[in-house]
């Protein structure tokens, strides 16, 4: 796991971060108790703006809320929440917030259903 500004990233109780994950702290990163971030994702809370003549940086923090699974090799963008329970698949791109308990694939990505949860 590579983290650019640790102090800005947290995690909660019992979550997993895989090997390669690059979490590109520019703003806070929020992870939630139980959760999964699968090997080689990339969250990133920042660029630059391409509308400024000096493309100036910006950031807007990201949340994965509990029991959340990032699977392998997602990239996540600035400003995004990952909902509670909820599942990205393997290489998707996630540009909008993640509701609550929703599977989604794909680039762009694509909601799938409702994510049955065991007792």
């Amino acid at each position: 796991m590579k983290v650019t500004y640790p102090w800005k990233l947290t995690i909660g109780d019992n979550s997993w971060v895989g090997d390669e994950v690059v979490l590109y702290s520019l703003g806070d990163i929020e992870i939630g108790s139980n959760a999964v971030i699968s090997q080689k994702s990339y969250l990133c809370t920042g660029g630059h703006d391409y509308q400024s003549i000096s493309f100036d940086i910006f950031s807007k923090p990201i949340v994965v809320e509990d029991g959340a699974w990032i699977a392998t090799d997602v990239f996540i963008s600035p400003g995004v929440r990952i909902g509670k329970n909820a599942v990205v698949g393997a290489r998707s791109t996630v540009l909008t917030d993640v509701p609550e308990g929703w599977v989604c694939v794909g680039s762009p990505l694509r909601f799938i259903k409702h994510r049955v949860m065991e007792s």
